[in-house]
């Protein structure tokens, strides 16, 4: 029983819990009047371990990016209308997929014709992407409010590469309406 102890605390040990650091904390960040906002691109299986356990989106052609906001301003932001879009090296511009339209972008191989004299004996592979982390880490918030913070998943049919950012747009003081300027965001 304490070694069966001692294997699980190790195990334990190994899985690293998802915690996202301030944006002022990221090496890729811009501000504009009191919004520190940062990006992370998660490739390697290193790096998608902690948010996503054993799915790496890459493998199925999804890009995960994490973007941070950080309200160090006195006025409430308002992010309903926020758009974000990859921008690869030659300045081309990938629209995110809907995390709940993620699970469709790689579709479950066909269905195998089932030689048990018992239908239903038989199952299909588990789409991976139809894991719930995908939708459960995307960005979500429709409000900022001062001194807070919120972070979340944008996901991309694209491959990463060297030279690429993130473009921000949308993000509007609550109070005036007024539209902040855009943001790029490096993400090498």
């Amino acid at each position: 029983m304490i070694a069966s102890f001692a294997v699980t605390l190790h195990a334990a040990g190994k899985d690293q819990p998802f915690r996202v650091p301030e944006a002022s904390e990221f090496p890729n960040k811009q501000s504009q009047k009191g919004l520190v906002m940062a990006a992370k691109v998660y490739v390697g299986d290193e790096e998608t371990k902690p948010p996503f356990g054993k799915l790496n989106p890459n493998k199925y052609g999804v890009l995960p990016v994490l973007l941070v906001l950080e309200n160090t301003s006195k006025n409430a932001l308002r992010l309903e209308h926020i758009q974000v879009r990859y921008v690869d090296s030659r300045r081309r511009k990938v629209e995110p997929v809907p995390a709940g339209e993620v699970r469709y972008l790689n579709p479950v191989d066909k269905p195998k014709v089932a030689r048990a004299p018992i239908p239903g004996l038989q199952r299909g592979k588990k789409n991976p992407l139809a894991a719930e982390e995908i939708e459960g880490r995307a960005f979500v918030a429709k409000m900022l409010p001062p001194g807070e913070s919120a972070h979340g998943f944008f996901y991309f049919t694209s491959g990463h590469e060297s030279g690429a950012m993130l473009y921000v747009t949308g993000i509007e003081e609550a109070a005036t309406g007024n539209e902040l300027f855009y943001m790029e965001i490096p993400l090498d």
